[in-house]
């Protein structure tokens, strides 16, 4: 399988050498490398180029490909993705450092498995420097062990129709998902849509490895960070949270419904039960006793269990301030 490794760059020159280092460090390298800039006033540039060059004495096609104007990131990474003409495509961030074995072992799950559509791993966190923190992705984020048999089982749709624990910088995929699920729809980070659309339309599963070490610092467009306590208690937070989650759930469904994706009836009945929990948690009235009936109708239906926290979330959407909608 040809590999196609999609780098986009936007004055990455402090951390950018490391990642390119570690792209030559594969004990299986690329076949081609897409480096994406989205219009750098740094020395990215300049370090691509001379990545390109020594890529090249080992064998790997670099094509680079420099946007006249800021794309952002979302954009950029469209472009990289449809530029490249491997059969599996693998997102790289600048700031990162891919493990050795991360696209060997990637490639040998996706020949074990020809259905497979997009497999995602965890990383190790590291600081700055490149110091590890002593925490893994995978704990920051909060994934459970029930979520992860859920991948293995072929059901990531009811994972990632709740929340989404896929980080594109963990991420591979086969290029016959960008058929369906580009461009990336309005409000959607690209990982986390074609997360989505990729378990709506076919199979996902999680490489529980840590593949890459996940560079935190004060310049990442992205990171991976728990929340502190009063964030998880502030109630406006939950609410734009709960409302950002159902706009996102209608731009999916309109793609389904557009004819654009072609997911099979579970799926589909899936999203609709998705779309109906939103509808109720984002339309609660103003006066508390008012919730009760909604909130325990939606409790008793299953909803909160499986699109939000259960229990928990269901007594904030009773007790949350007047406006209810709290997400929780």
């Amino acid at each position: 399988m040809r590999v196609s490794v999609v780098l986009c760059t936007y004055n990455g020159e402090r951390f950018l050498d490391a990642q390119l280092d570690s792209l030559l460090a594969q004990t299986r390298l690329p076949d081609e490398v897409i480096a994406s800039d989205d219009a750098s006033s740094d020395g990215t540039w300049a370090r691509l180029q001379a990545f390109a060059e020594r890529a090249g004495g080992r064998g790997i096609e670099v094509r680079l490909q420099r946007n006249p104007a800021n794309l952002g990131y979302v954009h950029n990474f469209e472009q990289g993705l449809q530029a490249a003409g491997g059969e599996l495509l693998f997102p790289c961030d600048q700031d990162d450092a891919w493990h050795p074995r991360r696209i060997e072992l990637c490639v040998k799950a996706f020949a074990r498995d020809p259905g497979l559509l997009l497999l995602h791993t965890d990383a190790r966190l590291v600081d700055a420097a490149g110091e590890p923190l002593g925490r893994r992705l995978f704990e920051v984020l909060g994934v459970t062990a029930g979520e992860l048999t859920a991948m293995h089982a072929g059901r990531a749709a009811e994972v990632l129709l709740r929340r989404n624990i896929v980080t594109g910088a963990t991420m591979a995929l086969r290029r016959e998902l960008l058929a369906q699920a580009l461009p990336v729809a309005e409000g959607w980070v690209h990982d986390e849509w074609l997360a989505a659309v990729a378990a709506l339309v076919g199979r996902v599963n999680t490489l529980e490895e840590t593949t890459i070490d996940y560079r935190q610092h004060g310049g990442n467009q992205l990171g991976a960070r728990k929340r502190s306590l009063g964030e998880r208690a502030d109630a406006g937070a939950r609410r734009d949270y709960r409302e950002a989650m159902a706009a996102k759930m209608c731009a999916l469904a309109w793609r389904v419904d557009a004819g654009g994706l072609q997911p099979p009836d579970d799926a589909r009945e899936l999203l609709r039960e998705r779309l109906r929990h939103d509808r109720v948690r984002t339309s609660l009235p103003r006066a508390r006793w008012q919730r009760i009936a909604p909130v325990l109708g939606e409790l008793r239906a299953g909803g909160y269990a499986r699109f939000g926290t259960g229990l928990r979330g269901a007594l904030l959407d009773l007790v949350g301030p007047p406006g209810g909608r709290d997400a929780g």
